[in-house]
């Protein structure tokens, strides 16, 4: 006999040899109709396997999160199998879950284009509906390289072989068809539903190494129900109307070429975009009490060794040297051992502390080219930055302060939905465990002090401290990580940085690297997806155009452009010879934010016919009532009255 403990702390005996769904076949038959899986000892089992031994069990329904991770990979299964049923001699590699979904890659001497994704989903469809169970097998290493290699499945056979020694061999059978597994799978193939679809086919080399075999890559994703599939398939065609590379040309913002990868070319409308979202941080930072300063973007190695970026993050810094010394160079990745030089410019005293010092500073990382994205993964960028240089006592004020200024920010930028996320030691780090643990005493002690509600993500930390990273999500659902704040016992010490306290003697500061954006390339893409290119007034590039219906107007759009651009707002006029629905519709695809038409009775009696974007009716106002309507949107948050 075994025991079973419930999570509730309950227990019961049942047969050796009883699987979770003979379990819950036991307790209640409408149970069992709706097991999916098992947690065995906190690891998720087939609910089909056989339990060895007394065991902690909790049963997996189609409510739990681990359900659809299920059916994602059962649903990649039953893809290679049609996939093989439809393409004979082809091979079946590797096919893991991803966000949203799932893929596999195939070894194959047909082609295969999403015009053949139909009939592989007809016949996904038609493996479903067969309720083929999944059934797990063990099998001897040589035997399973023997029949994968009998059956001209070399790259499973080559899996087998890099494995331990003493790997156990899993397969998986629906039916007559098998691959190499380590599962967890569902009872059946009918527990996966009809909701999923064929997304795209793509390129992939065998293992991710370009030196081998190339293969073909299908995507798919895989859902509860059809209602969430089509949300998420309604959220992929929002996102595609919001790609901010699209929007990016179609407004005139900035563009990418060749010639300069990951580096964003902006033009005048985007760069007005960029100073303006730079000038509202600075504004921000300057009350709370920040010191702006400007340093280098070309380093000796020799801080970079010191900072230990080196040796943990050497891989992704750009190196330079010249030919008539004898050093080498490296362009900064991030500001910090830059920021240290400045604290450590002069004798400090614990009266100075805190010190907060704030860069817009221009690093550069090097990304893989396959890596890039647009603005939203870039090899040159600048950060809203800041190290924050402290004492110990002083690390929970500080924190609390930081999220607030961060927190209204967001607000101010639109986004009232914040995650915060709390990362420890990773296991690529430097310093000591001692050193480590002070660390994340004191940054989990400043978060509890903040009320924050903090997600735990084990293992990803800086290489230097523990951090708090802010997540923020958009209008379409979409987790952005933006914000930073992160507690460092290290740098200062390896650094050599330190201040003299009150009894004279030196001591080391806390270092709190700090960022509310992040990048301003990244957010700013966040940013245009978030609106859709649709910003709040005070934010937008061009934020009136005065468009004229005849040219009688062209001398009074001229002067209430005058008059509104006199009063702070950014104003172009368009007196082309175009009819005014023309012009109208130019001017709302370049998203621009309120359209002020005139004609000749606008002129004489010296009054504005305003459209506001995405909106049908026009409000008529008198030039003055306008301009002050107008003013008052366009002013940014933190200098309205």
């Amino acid at each position: 006999m075994l025991t079973v403990t419930f999570p509730d702390g309950a227990t019961r005996e049942f047969e050796d040899g009883t699987s979770a769904m003979g379990v819950a076949k036991a307790l209640s038959k409408s149970l069992a109709k709706k097991v999916l899986a098992a947690k065995v000892n906190g690891e998720l089992w087939d609910a089909t396997r056989p339990l060895e031994g007394d065991t902690t069990l909790e049963l997996v329904t189609a409510k739990d999160p681990e359900a659809l991770e299920l059916i994602r990979h059962d649903c990649a299964h039953v893809m290679a199998e049609a996939v093989q049923e439809l393409f004979p001699g082809t091979q079946v590699t590797i096919g893991p879950n991803v966000t949203d979904g799932f893929y596999y890659d195939f070894a194959s001497d047909k082609p295969i284009s999403e015009d053949d994704f139909a009939a592989i989903e007809k016949k996904m469809k038609f493996i479903i509906q067969q309720n083929k169970p999944f059934e797990r097998e063990v099998w001897d290493r040589n035997d399973a390289i023997k029949y994968f290699t009998d059956k001209g499945e070399t790259y499973k056979a080559e899996l087998i072989s890099d494995l331990p020694e003493d790997e156990t061999i899993t397969v998986y059978k629906q039916g007559n068809w098998l691959d190499l597994c380590l599962g967890p799978h569902l009872p059946s193939t009918i527990k996966i539903g009809q909701a999923f679809k064929l997304m795209k086919v793509a390129g992939a080399y065998w293992r991710g190494d370009s030196k081998n075999a190339q293969l073909q890559r299908i995507y798919g994703t895989a859902w509860a129900n059809k209602e969430d599939l089509d949300a998420y398939l309604h959220r992929l065609e929002e996102a595609e109307k919001r790609d901010h590379r699209r929007l990016g040309r179609e407004m005139e913002l900035f563009h990418f070429q060749e010639e300069a990868q990951g580096q964003a070319f902006w033009h005048e409308k985007g760069w007005m975009l960029y100073r303006t979202l730079q000038d509202y941080m600075r504004r921000r930072q300057n009350e709370g009490g920040y010191k702006e300063i400007r340093t280098p973007e070309l380093m000796d190695q020799k801080f970079w060794k010191a900072s230990g970026h080196w040796d943990k993050y050497r891989e992704n810094m750009f190196i330079t040297q010249v030919d008539d010394e004898d050093k080498m160079f490296a362009l900064k990745p991030m500001n910090c051992p830059c920021h240290v030089q400045v604290f450590n410019h002069g004798q400090r005293s614990y009266r100075d502390l805190p010190l907060r010092l704030a860069e817009f500073g221009s690093c550069h990382r090097y990304e893989p080219s396959g890596a890039l994205h647009g603005l939203m993964r870039v090899r040159a960028f600048t950060q809203d930055d800041g190290h924050i240089f402290c004492r110990e006592d002083q690390v929970i004020d500080e924190v609390k302060a930081f999220c607030t200024l961060l927190q209204s920010v967001y607000k101010d930028l639109g986004f009232d939905e914040v995650m915060v996320r709390f990362s420890d030691r990773p296991e690529v780090r430097v310093g000591s465990d001692e050193v480590w643990d002070k660390a994340e005493k004191a940054l989990k002690a400043a978060a509890d002090a903040t009320g924050l509600d903090v997600e735990y993500n084990p293992g990803d930390g800086a290489f230097y401290g523990p951090k708090l990273d802010f997540v923020l999500k958009d209008a379409i659902g979409r987790e952005w990580q933006t914000g930073t704040i992160q507690a460092d016992f290290n740098l200062p010490d390896r650094l050599d940085a330190s201040y003299i306290g009150a009894d004279d003697a030196k001591h080391r500061p806390v270092m709190l690297h700090r960022a509310i954006l992040g990048s301003f390339e990244r957010f700013l893409g966040v940013l245009i997806e978030h609106y859709a290119g649709r910003f709040p007034l005070w934010l937008a590039p061009v934020q009136v155009v005065v468009a004229t219906i005849t040219s009688d107007a062209d001398e009074y759009a001229e002067q209430a452009a005058e008059a509104l651009r006199a009063a702070g707002i950014r104003v172009e006029t368009d007196l082309r010879n175009e009819k005014i629905n023309y012009k109208i519709r130019e001017h709302s695809l370049a998203k621009v934010n309120v359209i002020a038409v005139v004609g000749r009775k606008e002129a004489e009696e010296g009054k504005l016919a305003l459209r506001f974007l995405g909106e049908r009716q026009q409000e008529i106002l008198s030039l003055e009532d306008a301009i002050a309507s107008l003013t008052e949107e366009a002013t940014p948050p933190d200098l309205r009255d």
